[in-house]
């Protein structure tokens, strides 16, 4: 089981308004700085996971390379059908990050945080944050959800074929997902809702999910199409000692 550890005040604070420039929506035409950090953002601790030329610093899950499924085109990270999930070659713990995607009509994937490799396939390990193009399906879980978890009674995305932002703030003490610029739920790893949300979910009978303070992040292909990432950015969090 997770053992949470606090954060100081300021800290937790700071995490929540220190970059309001990265909730700000992105555009869908092509940014003056693609892949790119400010001196305000390098200062702050930022940095890049995704230069914008090539694929370093990602591997198929499970593999020591990354498959020619997944391509850099014009400054966006490209995968294709069946080019299989990928995750940073290092580990995080306590971070804030920051992705812009774009997912055709049908396009399903997802974000996942704290993914290890004793299991076999990421989501058996890394809780999921969904991108999925919904079309309306009853109990669909839809982008920006944390899969069979925690949902939202607000929807910012914007369309299939569109540039989105998403922004995961994961800590021990309170993780936060946002969409655009808009906040769509907390939450708390290992605390008692946690719990009891999870004991309503296939992820129940996992040994391994969510029990680690620390892992990769993973970036899934779940079929659906093309799927497009770029200004990939992290800040890891140092909690108090």
């Amino acid at each position: 089981m997770i053992r949470c550890c606090s954060l100081s005040v300021a800290l937790c604070t700071l995490v929540s308004v220190v970059n309001p420039m990265l909730a700000a929506e992105p555009s869908n035409d092509q940014p003056a700085r693609l892949n790119t950090l400010t001196a305000a953002e390098k200062s702050a601790g930022w940095k890049l996971l995704f230069d914008g030329k090539t694929t370093a610093g990602w591997r198929n899950f499970g593999k020591n390379k990354i498959s020619d499924g997944w391509n850099v085109v014009d400054g966006v990270l490209v995968g294709k059908l069946g080019a299989g999930d990928i995750i940073t070659t290092d580990p995080y713990g306590a971070f804030e990050l920051v992705l812009d995607y774009k997912i055709p009509q049908g396009g399903n994937s997802g974000v996942m945080y704290h993914v290890s490799e004793e299991a076999n396939q990421p989501y058996e390990t890394g809780p999921e944050v969904q991108i999925y193009d919904d079309h309306g399906e009853p109990g669909a879980q839809k982008t920006g959800f944390l899969y069979q978890m925690y949902g939202s009674n607000v929807d910012a995305t914007k369309p299939a074929g569109q540039w989105n932002q998403m922004r995961l703030l994961i800590t021990p003490e309170k993780c936060e997902t946002w969409i655009n610029g808009t906040k769509y739920h907390e939450y708390v790893i290992g605390s008692d809702d946690w719990n009891q949300r999870l004991a309503k979910t296939k992820y129940k009978q996992l040994p391994h999910y969510a029990k680690r303070e620390s892992g990769f992040i993973c970036l899934q292909e779940h079929g659906g199409g093309q799927l497009e990432f770029r200004n990939i950015k992290i800040r890891t969090i140092a909690a108090k000692q």
